[in-house]
């Protein structure tokens, strides 16, 4: 089992990750930043917190608390879009002590009378509730339902000559596409419409690259 950094451990590097983001980041932005700074492996980035319902990982889980902490301690604060800052006092913080971190916020908690257990979901962990959800959905729909959606999804963003290939053995390639810049722009997309109940690897996203090369262009995203 990878040895995932327990939440405490995570602070600092959720800290150092804002200021380098400029002082505020959506939660996506902040666990990649963070994931990079603390040198996590793939093992470790694809743990579930519960397997059996698939959904989050355990270190998306952890950094969860970890928002929750700083901001019950005054130094993070959240919008009702997901975006989420440094307060005044987070922008001249550069690191904390954990266990102080801790002992204020259960201290807190106590005097509130609002005792959080740790099955409980963290402070923004109704989206994370919601996303979940969405994923169960996904992971049990018929294989070519779950390509049409991908079709249909891709032609409500802007997608024209939309394609499913299916599996066919062409090096992992599922669809193409030519996508549309503001009517004057084009080119074209090689997709992969896969389904996966953890985080995708840095290998799978390289092998995938190496299959589009001479298809189409290479665009990250």
């Amino acid at each position: 089992m990878a040895n995932v950094p327990a939440f405490d451990q995570l602070m600092n590097p959720t800290i150092q990750a804002l200021h380098a983001l400029g002082g505020s980041g959506t939660i996506e932005e902040i666990y990649a930043k963070v994931t990079q700074l603390s040198n996590l492996s793939d093992e470790q980035l694809g743990l579930l917190h519960n397997p059996q319902q698939g959904g989050q990982t355990e270190v998306e889980y952890r950094l969860g608390w970890v928002r929750t902490y700083l901001k019950k301690y005054g130094l993070l604060e959240n919008s009702s879009r997901g975006v989420w800052a440094l307060t005044a006092t987070g922008r001249q913080t550069q690191k904390v002590n954990p266990a102080a971190v801790k002992r204020f916020v259960q201290h807190q908690m106590k005097e509130n009378r609002s005792s959080v257990l740790e099955s409980e979901m963290p402070d923004d962990d109704e989206e994370n509730t919601w996303r979940e959800q969405l994923l169960a959905a996904l992971l049990r729909m018929d294989p070519s339902a779950f390509e049409r959606l991908t079709q249909r999804l891709l032609r409500e963003s802007g997608f024209i000559q939309v394609e499913v290939t299916g599996r066919s053995g062409d090096g992992g390639i599922d669809g193409k596409g030519i996508m549309r810049l503001g009517g004057l722009l084009s080119f074209h997309v090689i997709f992969q419409c896969k389904r996966y109940s953890g985080s995708v690897s840095v290998s799978q996203v390289r092998d995938f690259r190496g299959a589009m090369v001479g298809r189409a262009d290479i665009r990250d995203c």
